[in-house]
Order: structure tokens, then C-alpha cells, then sequence
């Protein structure tokens, strides 16, 4: 479902990008060319700051937004997801936030308040909560950074843990292609 928020802003949703019918896309968000998003993602942009502003939330090109993803963002801040990018089933992305390029966050994972740099794996159920992770980190599953979190023991992407990014990218990129094929069959 696209939907204005509040203040009137409308999804703009590039016509490449593949949005499951069931997911929920609210307000000032900008979808780029090629992205999936899955069934019952909520992408929603409808709070603003003082002033009454906001920024945008977006996705960059083909990235996938995964089944039942939340993104949203406290009093109108961005959220920015880079080009090649895997938000995993039922992770949380609050705002502000910047996701890089060819990131991996893993199911169940939660980013407030954060900076995940390019090339980066968050992996399953782990919480990123103020920090700015640099490029390459390698986050493992259940492990909860932080600003005050010590980042020289966060151990760097692997090379297996990179061609699984890649993988989870291509083959969303690929479902894009064929949801998009059947779309007037369903």
C-alpha cells in the first residue's frame, strides 16, 4: 500500500522496483531503481522536526527490504540505505541512520541512531545503537555495540561472509525481475 503521510507526502517509487502489495510505504519515502520490497515491510516517513521538516527515507538501487522489515525515523531525521543492500526478515531501521552500500543486517536485527559502512555485515538478532561502524565490519549475531562499545574487537568482513551478501543481493535482484514478470498474473 502507498500512502501520503500526514503532511502529504507521497512515496516516489521508481517503476523497476517491485513493492510486495502487502507492505505498507507512508510518507517522504524514495524507492530507487531495481529494489525489492517484501510482504509486510513498513517503510514510513511521517514525523517531522521542530520546524516541521523531514527528510526523506530512501532506498538505494537494487537493494532488498525483506518480509515484515520496519524502517521509520524519530522527528523527520534521514534514514539512507545504500545501492546493494539486504535488510534481512523482520529487522528494525530507526532513524536517523545511514546504511552503506553492499550491507548484509541480518533477521531480527535492530540499527537506531547509527552509521553502518559500506561492505559492512550486522548479523542475525545483533543490536548497532549509536555507534558509527566503519566500512567492512563484520558484526556477529546477537551482539549489542553501543557508542561507547569498544570497535577495535569487532572483527573485519570475511571474504565467505562477503559472498553471502553478495548472493542474498543477487537473488533478490532476480525476484524483482520475476515479481514484476507476473505482476498482472496475481
Amino acid at each position: 500500500m502507498i500512502r501520503k503521510n500526514p503532511r502529504g507526502d507521497l512515496p516516489q517509487v521508481h517503476p523497476s522496483a517491485f513493492v510486495d502489495p502487502t507492505a505498507i510505504l507512508c510518507g517522504k519515502v524514495v524507492v530507487h531503481e531495481n529494489v525489492f520490497i517484501g510482504p509486510y515491510a513498513v517503510i514510513r516517513a511521517d514525523e517531522v522536526d521542530e520546524g516541521g521538516e523531514m527528510e526523506a527515507i530512501e532506498i538505494g538501487a537494487h537493494s532488498n527490504i525483506q518480509d515484515g522489515v520496519v524502517i521509520h525515523s524519530k522527528s523527520g531525521a534521514a534514514v539512507t540505505i545504500g545501492q546493494r543492500t539486504s535488510i534481512a526478515h523482520r529487522a528494525i531501521v530507526h532513524g536517523p541512520c545511514r546504511v552503506g552500500d553492499e550491507v548484509f543486517i541480518g533477521f531480527n536485527s535492530v540499527l537506531f541512531n547509527t552509521v553502518v559502512g559500506a561492505g559492512s555485515v550486522v548479523r542475525h538478532n545483533a543490536v548497532v545503537d549509536g555507534c558509527d561502524l566503519p566500512a567492512g565490519f563484520h558484526v556477529p549475531s546477537t551482539m549489542r555495540l553501543s557508542a561507547d562499545s569498544d570497535l577495535d574487537s569487532i572483527p573485519r568482513v570475511t571474504p565467505r561472509a562477503a559472498e553471502f551478501s553478495e548472493d542474498v543481493a543477487r537473488t533478490n535482484n532476480w525476484l524483482v525481475q520475476g515479481y514484476q514478470r507476473i505482476r498482472n498474473e496475481l
